[in-house]
Formats: C-alpha cells, sequence, structure tokens
C-alpha cells in the first residue's frame, strides 16, 4: 500500500499445559514460553509498530509472591525493547542467583516473566496519543487473586458512548473514554459479580474466605461473563483476556470481522492474530490451526481444560477482505493464493488499458507487499501472450519458417524491478514546495529499461489517499517517459471510512469520495451532497438498526470507471508527459479471490454491524459542517 494508514493489531496468547520442569527437560530451557512469545510477536510485527506490550501470570504461587507481569513499550522498535529489558532482568536474576539453574520452583517463584501463561500484543494506534497508558495489555488489579484481570485485543467499538454511559448506570466512574477502557471495565463489572456470586454459595456452604478462594477459581464461568459484558458490543474484535488465578480467553466478534486463529496439544494453546505465525513458531501443518469461530470464544481453564463455545450468535460472516490483500503476511497458504488471484482478475482491465499490447509493455509493481499480486499478473499475462503465439502458429502453420517459430516462441512478458524507496522522508523542511519536492523524492527508478514506446504498468495493494501516488510515484514513473503509465489496484475504489480497526476515519481524505464531488460539480448533480446531509441528519436520534447508509447516493450516480479516470486526473500533473490510467479491482472480482473474506464495507458501504452505518453518516456530516474530527 503506497499510502500508509495505521490499522489492526495484532495479539499472542500462549499457555503451557505441562510444568516448566517438562519444558526444560525436553526444550533445554525453563523460559520457552518466554522465547516462543517473542517470536509469535515479532512473526506478527507487521501488525502494529506504535507499541508492545507482554503480561505473564504464574500459576499455583503462594500468597504474598508476585505471579502478575507486565512490560509496554512505546519505543521505536517496541517489541526488541520488552524483550531486551526482559532478557536483561532474567539474566541478572541468573547471574545474582545461580541455584536457578537447578532449582525451577525458585526460578519461577523469584524470576519475573517465568510462568505459564501469557499474552502479547503489537499495535497500531488509530486514534489517540501514542503514549506508553495506550499500550496493550490493559490490567485491572485487585488483592482478590480472581478479580485482577489483564485485556489485549485489535478490536474498535463503534458505539464506545454508549458502552461508557453504561458503565455510569452500572455506578461505575471510568477514567478514560475509550473502548479499551470501556470494553475492560464491563468485563470486570460482570467478573466481580461472578466471584461475589460464587463467593456467596462458598459462605453458605460455610466455607471460610480462604478456603472459598480454589472453589471460585474451578467454579468461575467465564463464558457467562463474557455473554453479559458483550451486550450491546458494536464492532470488530478480537480480545484476550487473562484472569489472575490463571483462566484464560479469546473472544472474536459476531460478524467474524477481526481474525483469530488458535493450536492446541498436550503441551500448549496457542492463539495469534494470524495462522502462519503459529504454523512457523510452533512447526505445525496448516490444517492443525483452526480458526476461532465468529461469536465464539476459546477458553481456557487453569486446570488446563480448553473448550470452544459461543458468547454471541453469529451474524451473516464478513471477515474483513483487507486482511487477504494487505494487512496479514502473505505467507499464510490460503492468502497467498489470494492475493496472486487478484493479480490474475484484474489483468483483463489491464489489457483492455494498454490496448491488448504485452510486447510494448513493461509490467512491474510498488510497494514490495504488492509483489504476490504482480506474480498472478504477469502469469495471467503469460498465459495471454502464450493463446496469442498458438493461434498465431495453428493460422500460420503451413507457411511457417523455423527462424520465425523461433523468433515468435522467444517473446516474453517484460517485468522489472521498477521502483526502489531510498529512502524514508525526513520532513525537516516545512516550507511546502521544498517539502513536495522531497516527497517527490522518495522513491528511484531502475533507468534503461523502459522506452518511449512503452506502456508501463504497475500494481499496488491499494489507493487510499492517493498521496504518495500524486507526490512521489506518479513523478518518479515519469521520469522514464513512457508513453502510458497504467497504475493497477489489486483492491477496489475505497469510498467509505471504516471503524473495526483500520485508520480510516474521515471521507474527505479518500480520494474515491474526492472524485465523486467533483464529477458531482461538473454535472451540476451537487445538490445531492446537500440532500444526502440532510437524510443523514435526521437519522442523528434513531436506534442503530433503524440507521441506513445515505452516502451511497454520492457514487450512485457514476459508473465506477468514470470515477477511476477522475481519480487518474486528480493525481496527474502538468509536469507528467505520459499518459495516465488508473484501474481499480471489481468487487465481483474481489469476492472470487477472496471467497471466505466477504467483509467489503470500505468498499461497497455494507456495513456488517448496525454501528458501522452510523459512523458513515456521523463521517458525512463531519465532512459536511467542515468539523475536522474522527467519526467514532
Amino acid at each position: 500500500m503506497s499510502d500508509s494508514i495505521k490499522h489492526e493489531c495484532g495479539i499472542a496468547l500462549l499457555r503451557l499445559k505441562k510444568p516448566l520442569e517438562f519444558f526444560k527437560e525436553k526444550y533445554g530451557t525453563a523460559f520457552y514460553g518466554i522465547q516462543k512469545m517473542y517470536l509469535l510477536m515479532e512473526k506478527q510485527h507487521n501488525r502494529g509498530q506504535d507499541g508492545a506490550g507482554f503480561a505473564s501470570i504464574k500459576l499455583d504461587v503462594s500468597p504474598g509472591e508476585r505471579y502478575i507481569s507486565r512490560i509496554r513499550s512505546n519505543d521505536a522498535q517496541p517489541i526488541q525493547d520488552i524483550f531486551s529489558q526482559i532478557n536483561e532482568r532474567i539474566n541478572s536474576e541468573m547471574e545474582q542467583h545461580p541455584e536457578y539453574n537447578d532449582n525451577i520452583n525458585l526460578l519461577k517463584r523469584d524470576v519475573p516473566y517465568v510462568g505459564e501463561l501469557f499474552l502479547g500484543h503489537v499495535r497500531y494506534g488509530t486514534f489517540g496519543k501514542n503514549n506508553i497508558e495506550s499500550v496493550h495489555p490493559f490490567l485491572r488489579q485487585n488483592n482478590w487473586m480472581h478479580r485482577n484481570l489483564i485485556v489485549a485485543g485489535n478490536f474498535n467499538m463503534t458505539n464506545v458512548n454508549e458502552l461508557f454511559n453504561s458503565l455510569v448506570e452500572l455506578g461505575q466512574h471510568p477514567k478514560e473514554m475509550t473502548d479499551t477502557v470501556t470494553v475492560m471495565e464491563k468485563i470486570g463489572h460482570f467478573l466481580d459479580d461472578e466471584v461475589t456470586e460464587l463467593y456467596q454459595n462458598c459462605k453458605n456452604k460455610g466455607l471460610s474466605k480462604r478456603e472459598a478462594s480454589p472453589v471460585i477459581a474451578e467454579q468461575l464461568n467465564v463464558s457467562k461473563i463474557l455473554k453479559k459484558a458483550s451486550r450491546g458490543w458494536d464492532g470488530g474484535y478480537a480480545m484476550a483476556g487473562l484472569f489472575g488465578h490463571g483462566d484464560a480467553f479469546v473472544f472474536r466478534d459476531p460478524a467474524g470481522i477481526r481474525p483469530a486463529y488458535f493450536y492446541e496439544d498436550d503441551e500448549i494453546v496457542v492463539v495469534a492474530s494470524e495462522r502462519p505465525a503459529i504454523q512457523t513458531v510452533f512447526n505445525v501443518d496448516f490444517d492443525k490451526v483452526r480458526e476461532l469461530n465468529p461469536g465464539n470464544a476459546l477458553i481456557v481453564k487453569k486446570n488446563g481444560y480448553v473448550s470452544e463455545e459461543e458468547i454471541i450468535s453469529p451474524l451473516e460472516k464478513k471477515a474483513c477482505s483487507f486482511e487477504r490483500i494487505y494487512f496479514s503476511r502473505g505467507s499464510d497458504a490460503e492468502i497467498y493464493q489470494e492475493r496472486k488471484a487478484l493479480g490474475k482478475l484484474v489483468l483483463p482491465s489491464v489489457l483492455n488499458a494498454i490496448g491488448n499490447d504485452t510486447d510494448n509493455t513493461v509490467f512491474s509493481y510498488i510497494p514490495n507487499t504488492a509483489e504476490t499480486s504482480f506474480f498472478g499478473m504477469v502469469e495471467a499475462a503469460q498465459d495471454f501472450l502464450n493463446q496469442r503465439k498458438n493461434k498465431f502458429i495453428i493460422e500460420n502453420r503451413k507457411t511457417l519458417t523455423k527462424e520465425k517459430l523461433e523468433q515468435i516462441l522467444s517473446v516474453k512478458i517484460r517485468t522489472e524491478k521498477i521502483a526502489i524507496k531510498d529512502a524514508k522522508l525526513r520532513t525537516f523542511i516545512t516550507e511546502d514546495k521544498s517539502r513536495d519536492d522531497l516527497v517527490a523524492h522518495v522513491y528511484d527508478v531502475t533507468y534503461g529499461v523502459v522506452q518511449p514506446t512503452d506502456n508501463l504498468v504497475v500494481i499496488d495493494d491499494s489507493i487510499v489517499r492517493g498521496t504518495t501516488l500524486k507526490m512521489s510515484i506518479l513523478k518518479m514513473l515519469n521520469r522514464l517517459k513512457p508513453k502510458k503509465i497504467v497504475i493497477v489496484s489489486s483492491a477496489p475504489q475505497i469510498r467509505y471510512p471504516d471503524c473495526y480497526g483500520i485508520d480510516m476515519a474521515k471521507l474527505e481524505g479518500l480520494i474515491a469520495f474526492k472524485a465523486a464531488l467533483l464529477l458531482l460539480q461538473e454535472r451540476n448533480l451537487y445538490h445531492i451532497v446537500e440532500e444526502v446531509y440532510q437524510k443523514c441528519k435526521a437519522q442523528e436520534f434513531l436506534k442503530d438498526s433503524e440507521i441506513r447508509n445515505f452516502v451511497t447516493e454520492i457514487y450512485s450516480p457514476f459508473h465506477e470507471q468514470e470515477i477511476s479516470d477522475k481519480i487518474a486526473e486528480m493525481l496527474s500533473s502538468s509536469d507528467i508527459n505520459s499518459e495516465v490510467k488508473i484501474i481499480f479491482q471489481s468487487i465481483d472480482n474481489l469476492h472470487i479471490a477472496c471467497p471466505k473474506n466477504l467483509g467489503d464495507w470500505y468498499f461497497t458501504g455494507n456495513y456488517p454491524t448496525p454501528g458501522g452505518n452510523r459512523v458513515v453518516n456521523r463521517a458525512f456530516i463531519n465532512f459536511f459542517e467542515g468539523k475536522d474530527t474522527r467519526a467514532y
């Protein structure tokens, strides 16, 4: 994705089902869990580089012994930072106490982070300050072991205000109006209720508070807590939680918007946001790693019993398609093939743009994450070329000479590494004209491989705002002086804000929205903007379930290609001599390529939860009223 956007988060939960002695004997280290957590988080660093956090819980400790450890960082390299601190602390303890090498019980008792239950998080901040207080995991502390709660997640809620107010109605005084705090406090409230109820039952049976504690740990109903806490939640989420005594859960939203995968054997239970992280770190086969079902929670009890339980009735599955196009690592077997399919399916539009002239066309990609879809596009182009060769040979088989046949067979699709990102731009010059010149030189090109008679086709993952295209990429490609530049997006036009994890909260930042507005102006249809505004305002006090997305009417007068052509016009400038063409993936082809991830609301406006319609209408109202604020 040439446009920089913040998105998503990544989670990793690991429970060791055997004693630490087992891992010391089999794998040669009592730090097996910590080492695996480092790998799980590092393998998901693509999901968040603004911050990282790690928490651990020791099981079955004596009163007075520390059993919860947590560390967080918003350093420039947060994963390395937290594990560097952990390693330094552990090495220091081991140097001072060599007896720990031979006594696992002492090691576990006295050395922080050494335990059986771990939770890790990597974060991209979608809104709010990127300070350490915003970094997961969050911790809710209590002297009752069972009431300690650690939460980390990949989620955004569309109705934070409503959730905040519900906590106030419960008599609480939340310290922040953020979805993470409100969600954690909601879970914490019903955790307190559950513990109180179980304690009362124990008291009625004549048990003391001390005698009741292990009974509460055994009987704590995590499913019941989550069912009560999640009433009224609207958003996309995959959240993980640890309770102080050792229970744990991972809970996925009912539309399956945010991803979660897990694996279990007799040694461990592990959950992560991406399947390849689990496959690689634990060396397990693709089919052994399962996807957590929408609306379900994977619950791990302190005794090691694992169950998948339905918490909320599943909705129609609308797993995020951006996961497949861009966010997740392409090393997943399915995602790799899906990205290749995206490139293959967009080729007919490319051929139409270049008049089927593959002989005078160079194919490339930008940025590196678009390489897989580039492979698919080039394979499809080679198939097209082979069909053309076969047709020519069959039609001219009687007169074809050996030299001519060799000449035909030697023709190949021309592919080159065109774009090279030289350096990260340092915006130390604030004067606009000078800064724009710097931006234009972020990328460099490979000279000498494109001729003035050539078309240059470059595929990108997606085009969001178009800023990098306009200020850098097109100017860079223009230095090669091709007759035509064709920019191909493996994703459809992004027309609507996202409110479930991606940082696309404002309509006016989207290049497709800007193009539609210009077309409305040019065709004397701008009155539609006022009409949509009035319709959105009329819905402000309706229930979420009653709200419609009227912003679709901004786009309805135009065909997709009309908007694409207007985008090409907007992104071109007087100093670009080549003809510029922009091609977007179609919605139908997106669904063909990614059949299991049909969440497409940022392309179609079909939001999977009622809160999404409120968000898009609020985003339009903000745009119309000139308010530079988020819609959720």
